[in-house]
């Protein structure tokens, strides 16, 4: 008997190699056959079977890799993550004429599956076609009626400026972070739109909940949620950071549902309080219409994806602003000087004030350019075949544009690597605004909160020049390291501000 198995063994041991064999190079020539791409589609780098060019890519500085790879391949090239492809696009140029002039073939948002779990294609950011035309129609008529971008609403961000100082001056010139207090002072102005009402600093319900955005922002940028949503029937089944994305944003949606539930024990259809309000008055309205988008659940969503978008990315931008301040305290000076000339002490900042203090104006838009708040915009998606710098870019692919290689590129800025407000200012002295400068990107999915952006960054950082000096606490060197996301924040620091 054993002679028989020492005779069957060896063939049994062999065919099962040759079965592992065949089953990888099966695999690997389907794998190679379903991604063929044609002779007109971008140049890539090489790709690895099955993972494509997942690992190719320093997740840490996505945004740097993608610009350094546009120096080899062009500044239009591919990228294989998973089974999906990517196009990347690259300086101010190609961004344009994608964006703005064949901006029609670019409008929808790919299917992300991470996200899609979460936000089931609703809401105004990720959502396409009929939804998203509504959602975003509705956002923007509701929130100029509250004064969105309007002089109306000035009132009621330097209001909240007075709540930030006060807290600020508490440290008494201590070192302290600013993260949770900015990010407090701008979302309170967003609240006030969406809920009727801000929150206290001290709301530790509050203080947790946008705690959780830098995170989740942080974990949707990762390689975590690139292997996500290139296999997300696998990815779903395996513990690992990226399955705190969905609690995180379920967690917001609990708190929106929360808010929505006691507006709707109040509701009256005479009155629009808010955002909230309006839009149970929408849904009211359009029950039983062909076409009608207006639920509860897209309430839920509408409300979260406005709550975050006019949360983060001015907070973030004013911690870049503080940093760059201690930095460079001669700039901080000048800026001072520039606003006790035109405003004093004695009254409170306008947006009419803006036109008048170009160098304070130039320093905002620097801070913006360099810290690049959104490196890599939010993905976009071919509704149609198009052509691009003689390449055809085919219906149903993922398209990045690299914001990054804009506003950092040395074609455009005289001195890209370094914070220069001269970049926004004539040999007059007079502010000028440069193509170049897209932070908020471009075409028909440009941020619908720019206008609300800049009119709380203009008189949050003038307020606060007015009144405080930033500086580094004693023997601390100011460090300008990033954390990448979605967002691109600062590192977590201290400063020390005292009054002025």
């Amino acid at each position: 008997m054993d002679s028989v198995f020492s005779v069957i063994v060896p063939y049994v041991d062999w065919d099962f190699k040759t079965l592992l064999v065949f089953t990888a190079v099966f695999i690997i020539t389907a794998d190679y056959i379903k991604n063929r791409r044609p002779v007109s589609f971008p140049p890539r780098p090489r790709a690895l079977p099955i993972v494509g060019n997942i690992f190719t890519v320093d997740h840490n500085k996505t945004h740097e890799s993608l610009t350094q790879l546009a120096e080899t391949y062009g500044d239009v090239y591919s990228l294989r993550m998973g089974q999906r492809w990517l196009v990347v696009l690259n300086g101010f140029d190609v961004l344009k004429e994608a964006l703005v002039t064949q901006g029609d073939s670019l409008v929808d948002r790919p299917e992300i599956p991470l996200l899609d779990d979460v936000f089931h294609k609703l809401g105004v950011v990720f959502s396409n076609g009929n939804i998203w035309k509504q959602q975003r129609r509705f956002a923007l008529s509701t929130l100029r009626y509250f004064g969105f971008g309007k002089k109306s609403l000035e009132p009621v961000i330097l209001d909240e400026f007075t709540h930030c100082a006060k807290d600020i001056r508490s440290y008494k010139g201590k070192p302290f972070d600013p993260r949770l207090i900015i990010n407090n002072t701008v979302s309170n102005i967003i609240c006030s739109l969406m809920f009727g009402h801000r929150f206290e600093y001290g709301d530790k319900k509050f203080k947790n909940l946008i705690q959780m955005f830098d995170k989740a922002l942080q974990l949707e940028a990762s390689i975590w949620a690139e292997l996500y949503n290139s296999f997300p029937r696998l990815m779903s089944l395996l513990p690992g950071p990226h399955q705190m994305v969905n609690q995180i944003w379920n967690n917001v949606k609990n708190f929106v549902q929360q808010e929505m539930n006691e507006h709707k024990q109040s509701w009256d259809p005479s009155e629009r309080r808010d955002y909230i309000d309006c839009y149970l008055n929408e849904i009211q309205k359009n029950k039983g219409q062909d076409g009608n988008t207006f639920d509860e659940e897209n309430l839920i969503i509408c409300v979260l994806d406005l709550f975050v978008a006019g949360s983060e990315t001015t907070s973030t931008t004013l911690r870049w602003a503080f940093l760059y301040m201690a930095k460079y305290p001669e700039i901080q000076e000048k800026v001072q000087a520039e606003i006790d000339r035109v405003i004093g002490q004695s009254r409170q900042p306008s947006m009419e004030d803006r036109a008048c203090l170009p160098y304070t104006d130039a320093v905002i838009h620097e801070t913006q350019r360099m810290g690049n708040i959104v490196p890599l915009s939010l993905p976009h998606f071919t509704s149609r075949d198009m052509q691009l710098r003689g390449y055809t870019i085919p219906k149903g692919i993922t398209v990045i544009a690299n914001l990054t290689s804009v506003l950092f590129d040395k074609n455009e800025w005289e001195t890209p690597f370094t914070f220069n407000p001269k970049h926004f200012l004539n040999e007059e002295g007079t502010f000028v605004k440069r193509a170049a400068f897209i932070p908020f990107s471009a075409g028909k999915r440009l941020c619908l909160g720019e206008n609300l952006a800049r009119m709380e960054l203009f008189l949050f950082f003038t307020s606060f020049m007015q009144h405080f000096t930033v500086s580094m606490p004693a023997g601390v060197k100011p460090e300008l390291d990033y954390c990448f996301g979605v967002t691109l924040a600062p590192k977590s620091y201290e400063i020390c501000v005292t009054s002025r």
